[in-house]
């Protein structure tokens, strides 16, 4: 249900500026206004298409941070029994709901602050013909991946007192093994509706990682071993 309700959301924005895309087109270029057909046009059309995509791109950044918000109880209840199930589970914070809300929210402000610092550099370099259309798309896939795998490791490492300075620290050292979780997820939540059924294990399988990044994949608790045997007890000593 949190992923479904912030797809919905995201749905509404993004149809909402697919509506009013060419009047902001028409806004931001007054200076094509007296140009000739066909350069007018695609200018304005390119502007569409970026906008557009800048738009999806935003989406991808932020959906993730909107949907672990909206069910941050749920995901938190989901991610610890994934850690029990895996043997080992670090207690929780003793945090309020609302105060543990409102540091969800500022910790993914900041994430998202740190992405806008690779994505509106690429959102300019789309206009670049050619590089535009082929580095820049696998570029922002990349962002989007990363930034993603840190929102969603944030359940298993801040139970181990690991902060988003922290994460964003600990993915960078491991940036390969962070695009490789991250990448496909973003893909997948291109697929219609597939962001709903994903999240849930996107979530767990981001627990998982964190465990391993941080070195903590603790075996499932057995039976205490049985204390060793005494020693046989040998020959009295012999008196000279």
């Amino acid at each position: 249900m949190p992923a479904l309700i912030a797809l919905v959301l995201y749905a509404a924005a993004l149809a909402a500026l697919a509506y009013w895309a060419g009047d902001i087109a028409v806004w931001a270029t007054p200076f094509a206004d007296d140009w000739d057909s066909p350069w007018q046009g695609l200018l304005r059309g390119l502007f569409v298409a970026l906008l557009l995509l800048g738009g999806i791109g935003f989406a991808l950044l932020t959906f993730t941070a909107v949907a672990l918000l909206i069910g941050d109880p749920f995901y938190e209840a989901l991610s610890g029994r994934v850690e029990e199930s895996a043997g080992h589970c670090p207690p929780a914070p003793d945090e309020p709901l609302l105060p543990g809300l409102w540091r969800s929210l500022k910790e993914s402000v900041h994430v998202l602050s740190r992405a806008l610092v690779f994505t509106v550099p690429l959102f300019f370099l789309g206009f670049v013909p050619l590089v535009g259309q082929t580095v820049v798309p696998a570029l922002g896939f990349a962002v989007a991946g990363f930034f993603l795998t840190v929102e969603l490791t944030s359940f298993a490492l801040q139970r181990r007192g690991i902060d988003v300075r922290g994460r964003l620290a600990l993915l960078r050292r491991r940036k390969m093994l962070a695009l490789g979780f991250g990448v496909p997820v973003v893909l997948l939540f291109l697929v219609p509706l597939a962001a709903v059924v994903v999240m849930p294990g996107a979530v767990a399988g981001a627990t998982l990682l964190a465990r391993h990044l941080v070195g903590d994949d603790v075996p499932a608790p057995g039976p205490a071993p049985a204390p060793p045997a005494p020693p046989a007890p040998g020959p009295p000593p012999v008196r000279a």
